[in-house]
């Protein structure tokens, strides 16, 4: 159950070997079984799950199952962000703690649409701000290598969820590399698609312009599956880019031949382990070994990705937060004014690297300092996206480290915001940039922990990205061990 994909669940509905609900009760038992021990989920929604799966096994039964959606009796999670129509939602906030959406986000009401089979909510960083699960009001979430260790952040309970076999895919969103970080750290597949390949409608907002909704999966052709069903335009998101659904399978089996692939000769070294070094070159030296042709590229502004992200996404955070005032939805808490209750609602509801994020956004886009924090970080956005355009004139896809390091031990950054922050220093230039990037196991640490090897593309060329990160999983091979669960 560790290594459970999609593409073998839907392979074995179509042989009849299995029904819907078999699967749906493996899911839930699994959950039983090792939640306990990793804390991937906020909330399972057991009934529910089951009534729909039971409800599939009268169609299929019927005969009817090829007709009903391509991911037909697969079961999946959703990270607690993503709004879910009757079922609690609560971006991991007590602000939200309560909250049960009246809509679903789109990207649910088409996995329900294609069969899917939502089975619970996953755990992240309150409202999606974290490189390590550990800024949840609710509950730490664990890594499934190592409990001592973090599974990444902020969607670090769906990648926990799909690294531990509780289910087969989960969906996560990526603001500043919060798919691709955890996907490295816990040996799974995570893909960011282009910003705008998939509507952000139901997303509770963290940064409007960064967010971008992806997969969790074991396999990239599974993560090309789920693309299929979760991209295209959607009129309820202003945001949603009007290009035609691909079908991302379609280019898995070419192989490397003839892709260029890039290395960023000036790529931050501070801090990047050895082991991931060593693990991104092998994986490189084995592409180039399957036909790729490998070119260095330059990417000058990279260096100060991190200094702009963290100017535009708590500016953009400060905005987006302030809806939450103890007046229209969420946590409102006993005033006698109305200054009062803003005051308690939001210092009550908020954990502290939420407060930390609104002021530092709150300060960029004050009086008097709005140009020389906020318009400067927009202007480097610009030139960080301008060295991708010139790099991608030279190479297909670039090759870089996900993360500077293998996962690392619950509590060793927390009291150091800095350090956290730099934890995405390889990630956060494909968000300010808009570019699809995906994040690939390529090897072990010493420790026992996996390591991630990230591959980013032009602006939806996800079928050329998807292509060369299968074709590097077919040449690397089985090397990355299921987790052995301890206790």
């Amino acid at each position: 159950m560790s290594r459970w994909t999609v593409k073998e669940t839907l392979a074995s509905l179509q042989r009849r070997e299995s029904k819907p609900s078999e699967w749906t009760k493996r899911a839930l038992d699994r959950i039983r079984e090792a939640d306990q021990r990793i804390g991937a989920f906020l909330s399972v929604d057991e009934e529910r799950a089951l009534t729909a799966a039971r409800q599939m096994d009268e169609v299929f039964e019927d005969g009817g199952a090829q007709a009903q959606g391509a991911l037909f009796g697969v079961p999946y999670a959703l990270k607690d962000n993503l709004c879910t129509r009757g079922l609690r939602t609560t971006a991991a906030s007590r602000i939200l703690e309560n909250y049960i959406p009246p809509y679903s986000a789109t990207v649910a009401d088409k996995l329900a649409a294609a069969g899917g089979v939502l089975v619970g909510k996953t755990n992240l960083d309150e409202f999606a701000m974290g490189s390590s699960t550990e800024n949840s009001a609710f509950q730490l979430t664990r890594n499934p290598y190592r409990l001592e260790a973090v599974p990444g952040g902020s969607s670090g309970g769906s990648a926990a969820a799909v690294a531990a076999g509780m289910v087969p895919f989960s969906l996560g969103s990526d603001t500043g590399g919060s798919i691709r970080q955890p996907a490295a750290f816990c040996g799974v597949v995570g893909l960011k698609p282009t910003y705008g390949r998939v509507s952000r409608y139901g997303l509770i907002a963290f940064a409007s312009s960064l967010d971008q909704i992806g997969p969790f999966t074991q396999t990239v052709e599974d993560a090309a599956l789920v693309m299929n069903i979760i991209s295209g335009h959607d009129p309820l998101d202003s945001t949603s880019a009007p290009v035609e659904v691909e079908d991302f399978t379609a280019d898995l089996a070419k192989g490397l031949a003839g892709l260029r692939i890039g290395i960023v000769r000036d790529i931050p070294q501070e801090g990047l382990d050895s082991q991931v070094r060593e693990a991104v070159e092998k994986a490189v030296e084995a592409m180039r070994g399957a036909g790729a042709e490998v070119v260095e590229v330059e990417l000058p502004h990279s260096q100060y990705a991190v200094a702009t992200y963290y100017l535009i996404a708590p500016a953009e955070a400060s905005s987006n937060l302030a809806r939450y005032d103890g007046v229209r939805y969420g946590r409102r808490a006993d005033a006698d004014t109305l200054l009062e209750l803003y005051e308690r609602s939001r210092s009550e509801g908020f954990g502290l690297e939420v407060k930390r994020r609104i002021m530092i956004g709150t300060f960029a886009l004050s009086s008097g300092y709005y140009d020389a924090y906020y318009r400067r970080a927009q202007q480097m956005r610009t030139l960080i996206r301008d060295d991708f355009n010139r790099a991608f004139e030279r190479c297909d896809v670039i090759v870089m480290p996900t993360t500077p390091t293998p996962a690392f031990d619950i509590g060793a950054k927390t009291a150091d915001p800095l350090q956290m922050y730099l934890n995405d220093i390889y990630t956060i230039p494909a968000n300010l940039a808009g570019l699809p990037g995906i994040s690939v196991p390529c090897g072990m640490s010493a420790e026992g922990l996996p390591i991630g090897l990230q591959m980013l593309a032009k602006a939806f060329d996800e079928r050329t990205l998807l292509r060369a990160a299968h074709a590097y999983e077919q040449i690397r091979g089985d090397v990355i061990p299921a987790p052995v669960l301890e206790g």
